[in-house]
């Protein structure tokens, strides 16, 4: 699915005292099956920015297009259940929001919500189970004797159960330690490759928006500072370090083995394994 942002403002508390303008005149596309790494602050507008995209929240100006659903402040469209059933969302910490007595009954809550019929409702557990990479054999234990890392699998295989087309991820590894924290975001690119989804993740880790997305949105003060491919983005440093946004160690590399060439190499459009065969031959051909 498509999503647009046609010069969305919203505003908390409109016309009250405390009255703040949390996104102003924000705009951007993302292309059906893209990845893009949404980037900013506390405060920056981000989480405002994803409440958009099921629904939680109607611009106060502008639109908001998914796929063929759109959102302003007139009206809201009517199918809004349909919309939700598209869009799944997990949040900081979505094992926090297990509640059922069986893994089984957690993962199916979302389905049965849109009315999926009890045979489809398995099939799609079974399936959201290998996703995550859990075993059928744990569907009849309940979701609070598992360790943290697997609670935080049920709760993202109740979210894929729904079979969305956008998946909005938000801060998905906070609390994990490394390993986890790579084994989870593998995972969610590779549903995203498999499935064709569209991905929307944000994060405070520049290194997953490098590895991860193919393009990058940053967000300053609920605006859009900044709006590019990884590569392009990062190698602005002056102007990420003025919204205190730190480079990636991969692009300080590549920064230092241009200087050190003595020249400007394109790098653009090319994946961390693209431009680890391009240095290779690089330096293949100086030897």
């Amino acid at each position: 699915m498509d999503i647009t942002f046609k010069n969305v403002t919203y505003i908390y508390q409109k016309n009250s005292p405390f009255e703040h303008k949390a996104l102003e005149n924000l705009s951007f596309h993302i292309p059906s099956g893209t990845f893009v790494a949404i980037i900013g602050h506390t405060g920056s507008g981000k989480s405002t920015l994803i409440q958009h995209l099921n629904g939680l929240t109607v611009p106060s100006e502008g639109e908001v297009h998914i796929g063929d659903f759109k959102l302003t402040n007139d009206e809201k469209p009517k199918n809004m259940k349909e919309l939700r059933s598209k869009v799944g969302v997990v949040f900081q910490y979505p094992e926090h929001q297990l509640f059922e007595e069986t893994i089984a009954k957690d993962i199916a809550f979302g389905p049965q919500n849109f009315g999926v019929s009890e045979e489809e409702i398995e099939r799609r557990t079974k399936e959201a189970l290998r996703q995550v990479r859990l075993s059928e054999e744990l569907l009849e234990r309940s979701p609070f004797d598992l360790s943290g890392g697997q609670k935080r699998r049920v709760a993202i295989a109740g979210v894929l159960a729904i079979q969305p087309e956008v998946l909005v991820l938000d801060e998905p590894t906070a609390g994990l330690d490394p390993r986890g924290q790579k084994e989870i975001m593998d995972m969610f690119y590779n549903l995203h490759r498999e499935a064709g989804l569209t991905t929307i993740l944000v994060t405070h880790s520049m290194d997953d928006a490098l590895k991860y997305a193919d393009q990058i949105l940053i967000l300053n003060k609920g605006t859009k500072f900044m709006e590019g491919t990884p590569i392009d983005v990062f190698r602005q440093k002056e102007a990420l370090q003025s919204v205190q946004l730190d480079v990636p160690e991969v692009v300080q590399f590549l920064t230092s083995f241009e200087e050190k060439m003595g020249k400007p190499i394109n790098f653009s459009n090319q994946s961390i394994d693209e431009i680890a065969t391009s240095i290779s031959e690089i330096v293949k051909g100086v030897e």
